[in-house]
């Protein structure tokens, strides 16, 4: 097994240049100040956050290998088209089959940070209540897709993130909108298809990883802007007319 295999870009170059294109664009409007209210409200600095996402773009290139399934015959040097998304299967050689992984990028990021959210703002509960609607509505439209593992459709977790996290809580809506989005996406399109992944041919199966990477970091992309929306309007300046 050659471990530098397990390390590629989830999406083919030209999606993941549009994912990076969308972050590009969140951190000149947090320059120019549109966003300004959004990191206050998701709980973090505006640095902090920034890094967060761009790390999560780098960490989607990292896969920790933490299982091994039977040897099986695999696909190789391909890219899958799922939903409009194009999904990189990696050249491998002298591979045994498929290994389970866990992608820095697009699992251990957003767990890590999910739970600092959960427990900085005390939202146990209504958390742990956005993570299973999440998790039920992209568990059944989480499809098995042959040589990249489990996907689904990139704006799915985004959009009802929108919807569960501004039901749950206004006030709260961004950082419900990551935790939920996040975990709701992992555990329902990924940990509840473990079973689903023996028979698909895929070298990697990256929790996390291509399928659901692009859905996750989108979702991050729209806690920032609940945030914005959720915001209170300043309040004009009154002058002394006296």
């Amino acid at each position: 097994m050659h471990l530098s295999n397990l390390h590629y870009l989830p999406l083919t170059l030209p999606f993941f240049f549009i994912l990076f294109g969308l972050f590009a664009v969140v951190l000149a409007l947090v320059q120019i100040g549109i966003l300004r209210y959004a990191y206050v409200r998701i709980g973090i600095g505006r640095g902090a956050a920034l890094s967060i996402l761009f790390l999560s773009l780098l960490g989607s290139y990292v896969n920790i290998p933490v299982a091994q399934l039977p040897h099986e015959r695999v696909l190789v040097g391909q890219a899958v088209e799922f939903f409009g998304m194009q999904y990189v299967v990696p050249v491998i050689r002298d591979w045994p089959g498929t290994t389970i992984a866990v992608n820095v990028g697009g699992a251990l990021i957003p767990t890590l940070f999910s739970v600092y959210l959960l427990v900085r703002n005390r939202l146990y509960g209504k958390g742990l209540l956005g993570i299973a609607a999440v998790a039920a509505v992209v568990h059944l439209m989480a499809y098995p897709v042959r040589g990249v593992g489990i996907a689904e459709p990139v704006f799915v977790p985004p959009v009802i993130t929108a919807v569960v996290a501004l039901l749950l809580s206004r006030t709260h809506a961004a950082p419900l909108a990551y935790i939920c989005g996040s975990m709701g996406t992992l555990i329902g399109a990924d940990l509840l298809n473990l079973d689903n992944i023996r028979g698909l041919g895929a070298p990697v199966a990256s929790i996390g990883g291509a399928g659901t990477f692009d859905g996750i970091f989108v979702t991050g992309i729209l806690a920032v802007l609940l945030a914005s929306l959720a915001a209170p309007a300043e309040r004009p300046v009154q002058r002394d007319t006296r």
